[in-house]
C-alpha cells in the first residue's frame, strides 16, 4: 500500500493542569492532571511527510490504583514507558512500512516488555497493569493514526478499508470477518452534532442552594442546576459510591429529580441517564439490589437509565462474576476490565451488554472493538479521562464516526475548563455546549481532525 507509513520520528511533551474543582470517583479523588502530548513525523511510500499529533492524560489514579505505590512513582513510570516506546518505535516501524493498526498491534508485545522493563528499572512495588500501558502509550497511536490520515490527504477514519489496509477483520478478529473492513461499520461522514454526557461526580453539587464560599468564583456554573441552566445538558453521567446503596440510590433519585426539574425550564423534560460506581459493588447482587431499590425509589430515574458502567472489580477472572441478570434489566457496560480482545470476548461470555470505549485504551483497539460490537448489534460508549485540548477533539472525533449510546462524555469543561485555551479557540464549536450538544464543524477533513497547524505544545 503507497499510503502505509514508516515512523522519522515521535517528540514527545508533557503538561500537568490543575482541576478548577476535585472529582471523587470510588474511593479517588483526583486534583490535577498530566498529560503526555505526543507528536510523530511519518513517510508514505511515495515519499510524502507529514507530521501528526496525539493527547491523552496519563490517569495513573484510573489506570493503576493500587494503593502500594505511590501517585508519584506511578507517573514515573507511566511517562517513562511512552518515552521509551517513542524510542523503540523510531527504532523499529523506521525501518518498514504499515498501516499505523498493524504498527501498534504488531507491537503491542514488545510495548509490554518495555513496561516490564520500567517496573524493574524503577523499583515498583507491583507491576504497571495493562491498563496502565494502554494508557501511557495512547497518544502515539493517536499521533500515528493522525499522520497516517495527514500524510495520505484524507480523514484518518476514511482509511480503514481495502484500499488503505493490507488485512482485513478476519486477521483480527477470525474468519466470521473475512471480506470486513473497519470501514464497513464506521459513519461515512462526521456527525454534525453529539450530545454531551455531563458528570455529576460524587462530590458536585446539585443545586444553587448547595453553593457556597468555598466553591470557584469564576463565572462558571458550580452546581447541576447552573450547568444544566447555561448549557441545556440532557445526558447525565452519575458517579456513585458503589459501597453504599441507600446513599447511591438518593443521589441518583436526586439527579434525576433536579434534571427533570432544571430542563422544564428550558421547556424540555427528556434526560438520560448512565450510572458508574467505578467498580466498588462488591458483586453483582449488589447491583441488583441498587437496581430494585431505584425502581421503587424513584420510577423516574429508573425509566431514563440507559446504562450502568463498569459496577464491578475490573478483574473478570477474580470471580467470573455473572452479569446476565444485570443485563436483563440495564444494558451493563465493561470499562476497566477490557484491555484486549481476550478481556473483550470474557465479558462477553460473562453477560456484559458491551464496551466503554476510550480512545486512551489506543485508537487502533478502540476501532477493531467497535467494528465487533456493531457486527453483533451490542451497545457501546465512548467514555473519556476528563480529557482537555486534543484528547477532547480525539475523543470526539471518534464519537462522531461511529454509534455510541446517544453521545459521548465530556467533563473536561467541569474540571479542566481553561486547559489548552489555543485548542479551545481553534476549535470552538467542540468546546461550547448548546442545548446539551456540540458541533463537530470545526473538526479537520485530514487525519483525526485536529486544528494543530502551527501549534507549539
Amino acid at each position: 500500500m503507497d499510503s502505509d507509513i514508516r515512523v522519522l520520528s515521535l517528540e514527545t511533551y508533557f503538561r500537568t493542569d490543575k482541576f478548577r474543582v476535585p472529582l471523587k470517583f470510588g474511593s479517588v479523588i483526583v486534583d490535577d492532571s498530566t498529560s503526555l502530548i505526543v507528536k510523530a513525523t511519518v513517510e508514505n511510500k511515495k515519499g510524502d511527510v507529514a507530521e501528526g499529533w496525539g493527547s491523552m492524560p496519563i490517569m495513573d489514579k484510573w489506570a493503576f490504583p493500587d494503593p502500594s505505590v505511590s501517585h508519584e512513582k506511578k507517573l514515573e513510570a507511566m511517562k517513562e514507558i511512552g518515552m521509551r516506546t517513542c524510542r523503540m518505535l523510531e527504532k523499529i516501524a523506521g525501518k518498514e512500512y504499515a498501516h499505523p493498526i498493524d504498527i501498534m498491534l504488531g507491537n503491542k508485545e514488545e510495548i509490554l516488555k518495555i513496561a516490564k522493563k520500567v517496573d524493574k528499572d524503577l523499583k515498583l512495588e507491583k507491576p504497571m497493569p495493562a491498563l496502565g500501558v494502554l494508557v501511557s502509550t495512547s497518544p502515539i497511536d493517536a499521533a500515528l493514526h493522525d499522520a497516517f490520515g495527514r500524510v495520505n490527504r484524507i480523514s484518518s477514519y476514511d482509511g480503514y478499508g481495502r484500499e488503505y489496509m493490507k488485512h482485513d477483520l478476519s486477521f483480527y478478529l477470525g474468519d466470521e470477518f473475512r471480506g470486513r473492513y473497519i470501514s464497513d461499520y464506521l459513519r461515512p461522514n462526521y456527525r454534525k452534532e453529539l450530545p454531551v454526557f455531563h458528570l455529576v461526580g460524587a462530590l458536585d453539587k446539585l443545586t444553587r442552594d448547595e453553593v457556597d464560599a468555598s466553591d470557584p468564583k469564576d463565572g462558571l456554573p458550580v452546581s447541576l442546576e447552573e450547568w444544566i441552566e447555561r448549557d441545556g445538558v440532557f445526558c447525565l453521567k452519575v458517579k456513585l459510591s458503589g459501597v453504599d446503596i441507600d446513599w447511591d440510590v438518593e443521589r441518583t433519585k436526586a439527579v434525576a429529580e433536579v434534571a427533570q426539574e432544571s430542563l422544564k425550564k428550558r421547556g424540555k423534560e427528556k434526560f438520560f441517564l448512565s450510572v458508574d460506581a467505578n467498580e466498588m459493588n462488591v458483586n453483582p447482587e449488589a447491583t441488583l439490589e441498587y437496581l430494585r431499590r431505584l425502581k421503587r425509589r424513584s420510577p423516574l430515574a429508573f425509566d431514563n437509565l440507559l446504562y450502568l458502567e463498569q459496577p464491578t472489580e475490573r478483574d473478570l477472572h477474580r470471580h467470573m462474576f455473572s452479569m446476565h441478570k444485570v443485563s436483563e434489566i440495564k444494558p451493563v457496560l465493561a470499562d476497566e476490565s477490557v484491555t484486549d480482545l481476550e478481556s473483550f470476548e470474557l465479558a462477553l461470555k460473562l453477560g456484559w451488554s458491551g464496551v466503554a470505549i476510550k480512545a486512551c485504551k489506543w485508537h487502533s483497539s478502540s476501532l477493531i472493538h467497535i467494528s465487533k460490537m456493531e457486527h453483533l448489534g451490542i451497545p457501546y460508549s465512548i467514555q473519556d479521562l476528563t480529557c482537555p485540548g486534543l484528547a477532547l477533539v480525539h475523543s470526539a472525533s471518534l464519537a462522531a464516526r461511529s454509534n455510541p449510546i446517544k453521545g459521548f462524555e465530556y467533563n473536561a469543561r467541569q474540571y479542566l475548563p481553561f486547559a489548552y485555551p489555543e485548542i479551545q479557540k481553534r476549535h470552538e464549536t467542540l468546546f461550547k455546549v448548546k442545548d446539551g450538544k456540540i458541533s463537530t464543524e470545526s473538526l479537520q477533513p485530514h487525519g483525526l481532525g485536529f486544528s494543530v497547524e502551527g501549534w507549539n505544545p
